[in-house]
């Protein structure tokens, strides 16, 4: 039984309705509205921490989805599964492959800059001060494009670059 079948819940079952409504009426070819099942399947297997099943429905959307741009909010999520499972370079690789299919996806650039600081302080605990303030640098790099696609978000970052001395100029005007 799909998992859009055994939502049990009345947000779930309010959204696959509506999902339901939007497929039908939608101008999209059956391969497309094939991702699209899969790809829902995919959050709401995420969203239930079922993240086994939510990477094999992306991954059929992934090998659906002709557009780019949602192809990115496919990688992107599979990104944050893996993130959140400590397999760091997995997310970084999709995360980046997220960005190629749409550059304007500052979620990702956060997110990578979020590993990197990760990393960079898991490498100074480790007595690499170089290789941590390297890292640093990357997760800055990072969330400074994050913050000029997105001024009014990462306010943690933006204090961090800051007070680190990481950003030269105001990037957010």
């Amino acid at each position: 039984m799909p998992r859009t079948q055994r939502n049990d819940n009345f947000i779930d079952k309010s959204f696959t309705v509506m999902a339901d409504l939007i497929l039908k009426i939608l101008p999209a070819n059956k391969r497309a509205k094939e991702a699209f099942v899969y790809y829902r399947d995919g959050m709401s297997a995420q969203s239930e921490g079922e993240y086994a099943e939510a990477l094999e429905n992306y991954k059929e959307a992934l090998e659906l989805e002709e557009d780019a741009l949602d192809r990115g909010y496919i990688l992107y999520n599979m990104g944050l599964i893996h993130a959140s499972n400590g397999e760091h370079e997995t997310a970084l690789d999709l995360y980046h492959q997220a960005l190629e299919c749409n550059p304007r996806l500052p979620q990702a650039l956060n997110n990578i800059a979020v590993i990197y600081h990760f990393m960079g302080e898991k490498a100074k605990q480790e007595g690499d001060e170089d290789g941590g303030e390297a890292l640093f640098d990357k997760a800055a790099d990072y969330w400074i494009r994050a913050i000029r696609l997105a001024p009014n978000n990462y306010i943690e970052a933006q204090n961090w670059l800051k007070t680190t001395g990481r950003m030269q100029i105001d990037v957010f005007f």
